[in-house]
């Protein structure tokens, strides 16, 4: 195992780091600001804030998103809120608080450092926002109002009733707008990164589809921004937008970016139960729910009664009964796998007994309807429309569903990959989560990113690096495009009997059963084998009709579903290398007797960053040391 690039986490006390750091970087002077060009790659939270950011200060940004419209990415489905230290509602929050309860959240497994500055950052997020016109909540008095979410016992999660991420999207496309016209961002919507161009050992460029035309682009800048979100819907169902895919990250991790963590997936325990085998999608409902919503289940399995006939001395509040200082709002790993055990036990509610209830009734007479509606709405609106049944009259039904992933492109302090050049921000890194995400910090971080830190970052990489004289025509470009085109007519050619949805599903359902919520070392060793073999059928069977020279959504997810079968391998290894229970990865040779995570400290209190060595099959382990200097590794209860 190789070391990993220098993290380039600052000396001196946590506090102060950030400070510190900018205290000593660096910086570009506002007329040679104009001569950079910077391009960002999606246009969520993290790439709307970054792409306004840095063209207010002057550089020529070009940015590209595979929708339609900027507005339109899947950060606005981020319902529940976004966490800051603020302490409005006088319950003891502090900026240390926040990042203790992130650390803790996340397991254990995550750099303080840049936890820290999370934290530190959160309190002028929400300033920035408000400025923007964010239509956070407010109480009577005026003030911003405050909500609970899971894994916190203070209440620091600011809301725009069940639309915060749609709202605080806006707010960015908002910024982006000005910026457009005012010349500052070149928008380039319907495209999709197929490829890094590296020259020089740097990333300076990228290759792009129109996905209209089919045309490749070139484009070349002095720095990358990869904001591309996630990659959950390797598991094919799961809570993300259909079009929600890794092949960004992916291409650059082939192209020497190393990939951190990618076993640490997020199950949310808030879900619209799975209905169907041929569902495309779930629909997540807001964590923000288990505020005033109660989690339960019959005590006695196989239970046929409705649920609003079932008696309070035969239902089991089994959250409240297993962790009663934290109740409903234990993290979402914990939630998750309770929901997961009281189901496997034959106490599932619903047609397929994969389900739990979350019951309104108590909030709705301790604070009457009409208070409900405000809070929650638009979310009890979807759930009707979906499900046919009205949750004030009677309980949801929710289960676990892939969500977020905590997993991503390895970066150091300054959000730099192992590529230079090459940043990686929000859901696309790796590097605020740890093991599994709080709920309401990931408007948090993707904010963060693109608003305070890589304005500076990006700054110093600029100021300290010679960036000579490049076109698209070098030869770096020439091999990138050749080797997208040379893919796109593979996958054409292959024509074969099978559907590229039949092979994602396929894949997913082998990653549900064996890197789900539970994963055990003969599962996860029959998951890699499986996923080889699948790989190995689609290249010779998958089938993919049109042409490239045309909008062909099956070409499109072709190349994505191509990624993620080399992504569940390496997801697979990842976890089987890691002899450990942390956060959302649990493995059942590794628990407590009461069934909770158990933790290898001495071995596993590292990142795991994975390099590409040309094998998918293959890849090479590096390992980043995490230092914990500031909290005390415990083992985490919310009992």
């Amino acid at each position: 195992m190789a070391a990993l690039p220098d993290s380039k986490v600052p000396a001196g006390r946590l506090q102060e780091k950030w400070d510190s750091y900018k205290n000593s970087i660096k910086l570009v002077n506002p007329a040679n600001k104009r001569k950079h060009d910077i391009i960002v790659v999606g246009t969520g939270l993290a790439g709307g804030a970054a792409a306004a950011s840095l063209a207010e200060l002057g550089y020529r940004v070009k940015s590209f998103c595979i929708q339609d419209s900027p507005r339109r990415a899947h950060s606005i489905a981020a319902q529940g809120g976004i966490n800051a230290a603020k302490n409005y509602p006088n319950d003891g929050d502090t900026v240390w608080r926040l990042f203790y309860d992130t650390i803790k959240g996340g397991d254990y497994r995550s750099r303080e450092a840049n936890v820290h500055r999370l934290a530190q950052i959160s309190n002028s997020i929400i300033d920035q926002c408000v400025a923007q016109g964010v239509p956070f909540a407010r109480e009577y008095g005026g003030m911003l109002d405050n909500r609970s979410f899971g894994g916190a016992q203070v209440s620091r999660t600011f809301y725009a009733r069940g639309q915060t991420g749609q709202q605080l999207l806006l707010g960015a496309y908002q910024a982006m707008s000005r910026q457009i016209a005012a010349g500052n961002i070149e928008m380039f919507a319907r495209r999709e990164m197929l490829d890094l161009v590296n020259i020089d050992g740097r990333a300076r460029g990228i290759i792009t589809r129109n996905l209209v035309t089919g045309e490749l682009e070139r484009h070349i800048a002095d720095a990358v921004l990869l904001c591309t979100g996630g990659y959950g819907n390797v598991y094919y169902l799961s809570t993300n937008a259909k079009n929600s895919n890794v092949t960004a990250a992916w291409r650059c991790h082939r192209r020497g970016a190393h990939f951190a963590n990618p076993c640490y997936t997020q199950i949310h325990p808030t879900c619209i139960p799975v209905s169907g085998e041929y569902q495309s999608k779930l629909t997540l409902m807001s964590e923000s729910l288990r505020n005033d919503g109660r989690v339960w289940v019959p005590k006695k399995p196989g239970d046929p009664r409705a649920p609003e006939t079932i008696p309070e001395d035969e239902r089991d509040y089994y959250l409240e009964r297993r962790y009663p200082s934290f109740g409903n709002l234990v993290p979402r790993d914990v939630a998750s796998r309770n929901a997961k055990y009281v189901c496997d036990e034959g106490r599932g509610v619903g047609e397929t007994r994969l389900a739990v209830y979350l019951d309104f009734t108590d909030a709705i007479k301790r604070l009457g309807e009409q208070a409900i509606r405000e809070r929650y709405g638009n979310l009890f609106e979807m759930y009707q429309r979906i499900t046919g049944e009205n949750p004030y009259k009677v309980p949801m039904r929710i289960y676990p569903a892939v969500h977020y992933t905590m997993g991503g492109l390895w970066v150091d302090y300054g959000l730099q990959s192992s590529v230079p050049g090459l940043f990686v921000l929000g859901e696309a890194n790796f590097s605020d989560h740890g093991a599994n995400r709080l709920g309401a910090s990931a408007l948090m971080q993707g904010l963060a990113d693109g608003y305070f830190v890589i304005p500076y970052t990006l700054g110093d990489y600029i100021a300290s690096s010679r960036l000579e004289a490049a076109s698209t025509k070098h030869d770096a470009f020439d091999e990138a495009e050749n080797a997208a085109r040379t893919r796109i007519e593979r996958l054409l050619s292959i024509q074969g009997g099978k559907t590229v949805t039949e092979f994602h599903r396929e894949l997913g359902h082998i990653m549900w059963d064996h890197v789900g919520m539970s994963r055990t070392r003969e599962g996860l060793t029959t998951a890699i084998g499986k996923i080889s073999t699948l790989r190995d059928e689609f290249w010779q069977n998958v089938r993919v009709p049109g042409d490239n020279a045309m909008h062909n959504k099956n070409l499109e997810f072709a190349g994505r579903v191509a990624d993620f079968l080399e992504l569940g391998e390496v997801m697979a290894l990842d976890a089987l290398t890691r002899e450990e229970s942390a956060g959302g990865h649990f493995r059942e040779e590794f628990q407590s007797a009461e069934g909770e995570a158990k933790r290898n400290d001495a071995e596993f209190s590292h990142v795991a960053a994975w390099e590409y060595s040309g094998d998918p099959s293959k890849p090479v382990l590096h390992r980043e040391e995490l230092d914990f200097e500031n909290v005390k590794l415990t083992t985490r209860s919310y009992k």
